[in-house]
């Protein structure tokens, strides 16, 4: 059978990173070290030195001491642990554009409108925290659809101005943006590995100090000073770290998605969320009166992969909540994400122009209503 093809032209980089040369080193390097960390002999001891020193330089890139800092499979399981142990007998607010693994962790939380901007109701939290005890508050830091971002340390403030604690999903915004728990004052903060460009199946939850004896979510043999059961991953922690090493400010992608924002947007696209501070690789682009499942396989037949705005269960595209959280009608259903990878260069970007305005062209051919709304109906 031959091997499987896909687009060329690979612009889904929130959903994964392309791996980065300097993780997949590391990788190999640690694939070379057989041993279980938790054991005393020289192996182990080899493959603890491995984790201990990516727990380290994960710390120092992330601001939190490294017994801070507790190695998870991923940002899913960083997100769920937080809220299972910082949750506790305590009321939950989580934003209204969170993301599903922190509305999953957290049934029945209140949520915190956004503007339609997708910018988080600071006035609104505060009226919340002051009329009750205290909270344990969920703002992610950038959307994963919009790349909205939020102000997490202006809410990180009032959360402690009434005695409640804040997580902050930093899963997307990490290697894109400035990003340190020191800094915004959080409380607890989630990252993951292969959104940096590091390989699947690691992430980490950091601390701040106050918090962090934390009750496990995975019991096991005590790994992860008693935080998180399991045998580590060493190559996939050893990769993660020198992703992050490697990642920096994504600022000077930011010339290239404005170029793909105007190609959509001459095809009578709106941005979503345009008009507040955005991570530079992210836009949302929604194309009224075309279906966002119907963008994305004509832009894969193009060769161009891109995301819907929500996420994808069972071959089919749900409307997404975060759009409908920012009030923007059929819009939720009509957008596709554009997410460009650290390695984009402009080349990518011609491609996705032109195969934009050609499915934009036949589309609207097929149908004469589309793109004739407005944001909303």
């Amino acid at each position: 059978m031959p091997p499987a093809r896909f687009a060329p032209v690979y612009l889904d980089a929130n959903a994964t990173e392309p791996l980065r040369p300097d993780a997949r080193g590391a990788i190999a390097a640690a694939l070379d070290v057989t041993g279980n960390p938790s054991s005393v002999h020289g192996a182990g001891r080899a493959a603890r030195r491995i984790m201990e020193d990516s727990r380290e330089s994960l710390a120092v890139r992330f601001g939190v001491r490294p017994a801070d800092l507790v190695f998870t499979s991923g940002g899913t399981e960083a997100d769920a642990l937080a809220i299972h142990a910082l949750g506790g007998g305590r009321r939950v607010i989580i934003g209204a554009t969170e993301h599903d693994a922190v509305r999953a962790a957290a049934p029945g939380a209140t949520v915190l409108p956004v503007d339609r901007s997708g910018t988080a109701d600071l006035d609104t939290l505060t009226s919340l925290l002051a009329e009750g005890p205290p909270a344990l508050v969920c703002l992610m830091l950038a959307n994963n659809e919009t790349g909205v971002i939020q102000p997490v340390a202006d809410a990180a403030r009032i959360c402690h101005r009434y005695g409640s604690w804040l997580h902050v999903d930093a899963v997307q915004a990490a290697g894109r943006i400035a990003t340190d728990l020191s800094l915004f004052g959080a409380d607890s903060m989630a990252i993951s590995s292969h959104k940096l460009g590091g390989p699947a199946g690691a992430g980490a939850l950091m601390l701040a100090s106050a918090v962090s004896s934390i009750a496990p979510l995975i019991a096991g043999g005590g790994q992860e000073r008693g935080r998180r059961g399991g045998t580590p991953p060493v190559a996939v922690i050893a990769g993660f770290a020198a992703a992050a090493e490697a990642s920096g400010d994504a600022a000077a992608l930011a010339p290239l998605r404005d170029r793909a924002e105007r190609a959509a947007v001459a095809c009578g696209a709106i941005v979503c969320g345009g008009d507040a501070p955005r991570l530079a690789n992210t836009t949302s682009l929604a194309l009224p009166g075309v279906r966002a499942e119907t963008q994305v396989i004509a832009l894969d037949l193009a060769g161009v992969a891109v995301s819907a705005g929500a996420a994808c269960s069972s071959g089919k595209v749900a409307v997404s909540h975060v759009l409908q959280a920012m009030a923007l009608g059929s819009l939720a259903g009509e957008a596709i994400r554009v997410s460009l990878p650290w390695n984009a260069t402009a080349a990518d970007v011609e491609a996705f122009a032109a195969a934009y305005s050609r499915m934009a062209l036949r589309l609207a051919r097929e149908n004469p209503d589309a793109g004739r709304r407005t944001l909303v109906d």
